[in-house]
């Protein structure tokens, strides 16, 4: 997997600190008003082997600078705009959480060309009132976010996490209580201007809406209301509130594997059978196609490398692993033969293969682990 965390220094003279994970088309997850990056670590867990995630501090959070207050929610655009053409991404996949949301929102209507498609998740056109903001900010300034920190953290999860999660609720209000006022407060006025309702028009992606079953900033209505104004699906998701990356991160993976990459199974697939066979094998089976297997061949892209494959839950190693031993416990030696030497691809490492070959002896029979032994030292020193 590959992986960088970096700052980059922008035409404004902030800094804003940002992290990529994984490789392939980029998918760029915004955060939401008082959190960090940290907010999508679970999600980024099952969408890792899927595509290349970019993932960063927006300015007045985490480790990116936070100029005085206030800021607009134009100012949060033109900080992404600069990272993507930092990283030299024309063409992204935006999801954005709460006021990562507008973000992604007004960042669409600006960039039209830049955004194939967008994840809108518990956000609105317009998310509370003016006089609502204008409290928050008062009230953050006098106050500070670690006393405040409880009341915010109620508005962000169901009633039963603090009591089902605990640990991770702590954590939360840590990350949550050492944010900058500033940054803060900042971006509390980028929510009170912020109204793009008259706008959603003119948003030309393709367009999924999520939210939490139990979100109090915005509920399942006005999420629906904004679901029908895009013309989009509408995901809720149980058991969460404002902050479904960390309620329910496998719900939320899923919603976006299904949205990002369903729609054209058999191109998926492909790309996935590619990452993991090679491209020297796909060729080889593509040129060896005929009129007779060619359905067949498309149904199992479609079926093996563009569904199960592309599940998340586990990573792409581990699913590989799980495919050897099957593939050994069955007897099936010419797959995997193949999938073996796969294994350069996706990082099934020989200590992970000698304790799969165990299992396979201990539950399949000692001569179909005997075999499987065989075959990895064939293929594993042959090939090298």
């Amino acid at each position: 997997m590959d992986t960088m965390t970096s700052f980059l220094r922008l035409p404004s003279d902030l800094t804003l600190h940002y992290r990529s994970d994984g490789a392939g088309d980029p998918l760029v997850l915004i955060n939401a008003l008082g959190t960090d990056l940290r907010v999508w670590d679970s999600v980024v867990a099952h969408l890792v082997h899927h595509a290349r995630l970019i993932r960063y501090d927006k300015r007045g959070h985490g480790l990116s600078s936070a100029p005085p207050a206030p800021y607009t929610i134009r100012d949060h655009v033109a900080d992404l705009k600069h990272l993507l053409d930092a990283l030299a991404l024309e063409r992204v996949n935006l999801v954005g959480l709460s006021v990562g949301g507008l973000i992604a929102m007004q960042f669409a209507l600006e960039q039209p060309a830049r955004v194939s498609r967008l994840i809108l998740c518990d956000t609105d056109a317009k998310i509370g009132t003016f006089e609502g903001w204008e409290q928050r900010i008062a009230a953050v300034r006098e106050r500070g976010l670690d006393q405040m920190s409880a009341e915010i953290l109620a508005r962000w999860f169901a009633p039963s996490f603090r009591e089902t999660e605990p640990d991770q609720w702590e954590g939360c209000r840590n990350m949550l209580a050492r944010q900058s006022i500033e940054g803060y407060t900042g971006t509390c006025a980028a929510l009170r201007d912020a109204d793009l309702r008259d706008s959603l028009g003119a948003i030309t992606s393709p367009v999924l809406v999520l939210v939490g079953r139990e979100d109090a900033s915005v509920t399942v209505d006005a999420a629906q209301s904004l679901a029908d104004r895009l013309g989009a699906a509408l995901g809720v998701i149980e058991g969460s509130g404002h902050l479904p990356p960390v309620e329910q991160p496998q719900v939320v993976a899923r919603h976006v594997i299904d949205f990002l990459y369903s729609g054209d199974r058999y191109a998926r697939g492909m790309t996935i059978r590619r990452r993991v066979l090679g491209d020297a094998h796909v060729d080889r089976a593509e040129a060896d196609k005929t009129e007779f297997d060619h359905d067949f061949q498309q149904f199992i892209t479609e079926t093996a490398w563009g569904t199960a494959w592309v599940r998340g839950g586990i990573s792409r190693t581990t699913r590989h692993l799980i495919t050897i031993a099957i593939l050994a416990a069955l007897g099936k030696e010419h797959e995997l033969a193949m999938h073996l030497r796969a294994t350069r691809s996706t990082g099934v490492t020989l200590s992970e293969l000698e304790e799969a070959f165990f299992q396979v002896a201990v539950y399949a029979g000692i001569p179909a682990a005997n075999t499987a032994f065989s075959l990895a030292k064939r293929e594993l020193t042959e090939h090298d």
